[in-house]
């Protein structure tokens, strides 16, 4: 069983939280019940609780069986895996233990993150009964990675805006921000118009301006969505052949997400088999074999140096077609040091993977630095063509202050955001979600 499907995470209409304080306590209470392996358990405080509150579990209560923990239920989902996959995977490392271990025994606190992280998640109408540790985490982890943009952007728009009704003055200095941000001019020209014919139908207060902002940069990000007529989460279809193919230029971090990838898959439930395919960059290899077994996921790979990328491919479909694998991450090559070209390479694997996989759902995923900003999008538009794109990886949101890119890339590609990465960790690539995104862009510090 799964530890949680984030490929199948709930998603619904946003909507006001009644009493975002109230939702957040009583998801706090059931994940520490949860944590230190009580029953769940209402909040029984005082609504004027500080914080810093603890829950206590009583001293007489019956004695229970002691569960596996975590890590060990971790442990032994992955030896099951590996059992039914016989290919090569490295033992894990006394650190990378410890890294698992420290990521599964976290200590959630009833925090400024964590009551941010509730008044989302009760924005989108999610039960506090049905919330996990890991959303929570998770969105504090993106409210953190967005500082950097928010810092140049968000303070600056509080003082722009004031206490003054909007005017074309201060439109001027929103175009000024959201550019800076590299939200792009397609995007900013947009938002800037929504907001203009709203002011000149009635007055327009800071508040309802930056609702209104949130609502026209939400609405962008879906319409590459709503013109595929796409679900809002990518995820692999049961039961069946997967194949993705992760492309981009190096130094994106293409193997570290799809290592991350991996892993995510696993941990909702999934079959994974990995294709080392960027066979032309030093240790491409064995750096994806590293990722490999942090998950305990097998590596289908071909050792010989500029090895041709489409023959492991053709020998990875082979394997994930015996072992019955739900889910196959292709790494690609995204610079080679041969008289070949980048592109026809690409187009060379996808005709393999068309060929061989005719029944395979197949997505091919483009891997940008977010750190690059506009730069990215040119990278977009040469892979388009050779590699089918379908959707985007936006990696780096935490260091860098130019989390905008995500509107430019929706608006001038044309392709929906699929996953974003705000950390370095191994847990830190989640599914792509606008309403959450935003709310970090535009999150009050």
């Amino acid at each position: 069983m799964a530890e949680f499907d984030w490929f199948n995470r709930e998603t619904t209409e946003a909507q006001s939280a009644e009493d975002a304080l109230a939702w957040a306590k009583e998801a706090y209470a059931r994940l520490k019940a949860q944590q230190q392996g009580a029953p769940d358990a209402p909040l029984d405080t005082p609504p004027d609780t500080p914080p810093d509150i603890s829950i206590d579990t009583p001293t007489d209560a019956p004695d229970v069986p002691i569960a596996p923990s975590l890590l060990e239920q971790a442990a032994a989902k992955r030896d099951e895996r590996l059992a039914s996959v016989s290919l090569p995977v490295l033992e894990l490392k006394t650190e990378v233990k410890t890294e698992i271990n420290a990521e599964l025994t976290t200590e959630i606190q009833l925090d400024s993150d964590f009551l941010w992280s509730a008044e989302v998640l009760a924005a989108q109408g999610r039960p506090a009964a049905q919330v996990s540790i890991e959303e929570i985490d998770w969105l504090g982890k993106l409210r953190r990675g967005m500082e950097k943009t928010r810092q140049g952007f968000v303070t600056q728009l509080l003082e722009n805006l004031g206490d003054d009704p909007l005017s074309e003055q201060s439109l001027e200095q929103i175009e000024t921000l959201l550019l800076k941000a590299d939200v792009g001019i397609e995007s900013t020209d947009l938002a800037l118009d929504r907001l203009r014919l709203r002011m000149n139908e009635a007055v327009v207060d800071a508040a309802e301006a930056i609702s209104l902002l949130k609502q026209e940069l939400r609405e962008q990000l879906d319409i590459p969505l709503g013109k595929q007529g796409i679900a809002p989460l990518l995820a692999p279809i049961k039961g069946r052949l997967n194949i993705w193919l992760i492309v981009g230029v190096n130094g994106v971090g293409k193997t570290t997400t799809l290592g991350k990838l991996a892993n995510l898959a696993v941990r909702s439930g999934y079959s994974c088999l990995m294709a080392a395919g960027d066979t032309f960059r030093a240790a491409a290899v064995q750096q994806l074999q590293v990722w490999a077994e942090r998950s305990g996921v097998a590596v289908i790979a071909n050792p010989s140096a500029n090895a041709d990328p489409a023959a492991v491919v053709f020998d990875a479909i082979g394997a994930a077609r015996s072992k019955n694998i739900e889910l196959l991450l292709v790494d690609t090559a995204g610079r080679l040091q041969t008289k070949h070209n980048l592109m026809e390479e690409l187009a060379k694997v996808r005709r393999i993977i068309d060929r061989l996989a005719p029944e395979a759902q197949v997505e091919s995923l483009l891997v940008l630095d977010s750190s690059q900003g506009q730069n990215g999008l040119r990278q977009a538009m040469a892979f388009a063509a050779a590699a089918q794109l379908t959707g985007v990886i936006l990696t780096k949101l935490d260091g860098s202050a130019r989390g905008g890119v995500a509107l430019a890339v929706a608006a001038e590609t044309g392709l929906p955001i699929r996953f974003i990465g705000a950390g370095e960790g191994l847990r830190d690539l989640r599914p792509f979600n606008s309403f959450e995104f935003i709310e970090a862009l535009l999150a009050r510090n």
